[in-house]
C-alpha cells in the first residue's frame, strides 16, 4: 500500500485528491496539512467524505511527511517548492499540484508567479506531468510538475497535430473557458453566484500565468519556438473546460481526424470522438476524460479542435493520481474509471 500525504488539503483540488484517493486500492493517506484547520477531522470540513476519510488535518510542521512515499502539494504556488528539498532527501517523491515546477526558466516564473524560486536547481529535474507527452520519464521522475488545466486542455487538443507536423506553429488560437471552481475556494467577489450567474467574460487577455506553459509544452512538441494567441474566460458552471482550438493545416497528408485517432488509440484517457461531434463539457464532469473533436470548416486550411475536460480532475486532480499510478508502476487507470456524472 503506498503511504501518500497531502499539503494543503483545503481547496477544491485538496478535496478532488482525497475524494478519488479515498477509494484507490493501493493508495492509503496517512497525512493531510492545513494550518487554520489543524487538528478538525477532514469529514467535518468536507461531509461529503464521512465514511470515507476521517483523519484530521495536521499542521505542516508537524506532519511527518517524510515518512510518505508519494506526497502530493495541493497548496498554493509556492509552497511546494519550500519542502520539496526536503522530501526529496528523505526519498519521498513529489508532485506538485500547483506551478512550482512547470516552468524550466527561473526568470520566467519569477516574472509570471512575482517570488524568487527557492530550488531553480531543481526544475530540469522536475518532469512535466502530461502522461501522454511523458509517460516514459514520469516512470522515473522523484518531482512531478503536474500540469495546469488550461494546458492541459489545450496541448491534449494539439498534441498529435504538432507531433506529426500536420499544421503550422506560427498562427495558433485557443479560445478557453472554464468554470468558477478553476480560480480555488477563496473568498472572491468575482465568484460570487451574484457575479458570476448568467455571465460570461474574457480575463488575462493581455497576458496569463499559464501562457508561458502552454507555449512551453508546444514548443517542445513541435521541436520549435510557436506563436500562440491563448484568450481564458470565466463561463457561469462550477467545473469545465472548454477550449476551442485554430489552427492552419500546412501538411494534408493525413486527416486531422485519422491522425488524433491513430495517436490516442491506446490513451486510456483520451475519446476522440466521431467526425462531426461537438463534445460538451458535462460529458466530462468528474471524471478523468479528455474529449476531443476536430472539424475543417468548408474544407479549408483552417481546422478547429474542441477538447474538454473537469478542470479538478484531469486537469488537476485526476491527473496528479494518473502521475502517481505511473511513478509507482502501477495500473495507470487505477482510481479513475469512473464514469462522468450527468446530469
Amino acid at each position: 500500500m503506498i503511504k501518500v500525504g497531502i499539503i494543503g488539503g483545503t481547496g477544491y483540488t485538496g478535496v478532488e485528491l482525497l475524494r478519488i484517493l479515498a477509494t484507490h486500492p493501493q493508495a492509503s493517506v496517512e497525512v493531510i496539512t492545513s494550518r487554520g484547520e489543524a487538528g478538525t477531522p477532514v469529514s467535518d470540513v468536507f461531509p461529503s467524505l464521512r465514511g470515507h476519510l476521517d483523519i484530521p488535518f495536521v499542521a505542516p510542521d508537524e506532519a511527518g511527511l517524510d515518512g510518505c512515499d508519494v506526497v502530493f502539494s495541493a497548496a498554493p504556488n509556492g509552497v511546494a517548492m519550500s519542502h520539496a528539498r526536503r522530501l526529496l532527501d528523505s526519498g519521498v517523491r513529489l508532485i506538485d499540484v500547483a506551478a512550482d515546477f512547470r516552468l524550466k526558466d527561473p526568470e520566467v516564473w519569477e516574472r509570471w508567479y512575482g517570488m524568487a524560486h527557492e530550488c531553480p536547481d531543481l526544475l530540469d529535474a522536475a518532469v512535466y506531468g502530461l502522461p501522454e507527452l511523458n509517460r516514459a520519464r514520469i516512470r522515473d521522475a522523484r518531482i512531478v510538475a503536474n500540469p495546469g488545466c488550461y494546458p492541459t486542455t489545450i496541448s491534449l487538443g494539439l498534441l498529435p497535430l504538432l507531433a506529426e507536423g500536420l499544421i503550422a506553429t506560427d498562427d495558433l488560437v485557443a479560445d478557453a473557458k472554464s468554470g468558477v471552481s478553476g480560480a480555488g475556494r477563496k473568498a472572491s467577489v468575482g465568484t460570487l453566484l451574484a457575479e458570476a450567474s448568467e455571465s460570461m467574460k474574457a480575463y488575462g487577455v493581455d497576458g496569463h500565468r499559464h501562457q508561458p506553459e502552454i507555449h512551453q509544452t508546444l514548443s517542445l512538441i513541435a521541436q520549435k519556438p510557436v506563436s500562440l494567441t491563448f484568450v481564458p474566460h470565466l463561463t457561469p458552471m462550477i467545473r469545465g473546460i472548454h477550449a476551442t482550438i485554430y489552427a492552419n493545416l500546412e501538411n494534408d497528408a493525413d486527416s486531422p481526424q485519422e491522425v488524433l485517432e491513430r495517436y490516442y488509440a491506446e490513451e486510456p484517457f483520451i475519446d476522440v470522438m466521431p467526425a462531426g461531434s461537438h463534445p460538451e463539457t458535462r460529458s466530462v464532469r468528474g471524471s478523468n476524460t479528455c474529449r476531443l473533436a476536430v472539424h475543417r470548416p468548408n474544407g479549408g486550411k483552417r481546422i478547429v479542435v474542441l477538447s474538454v475536460t473537469d478542470n479538478l480532475v484531469k486537469g488537476a486532480a485526476g491527473q496528479a493520481v494518473q502521475n502517481m499510478n505511473i511513478m509507482m508502476g502501477l495500473d495507470e487507470t487505477l482510481g479513475l474509471m469512473a464514469p462522468a456524472l450527468l446530469p
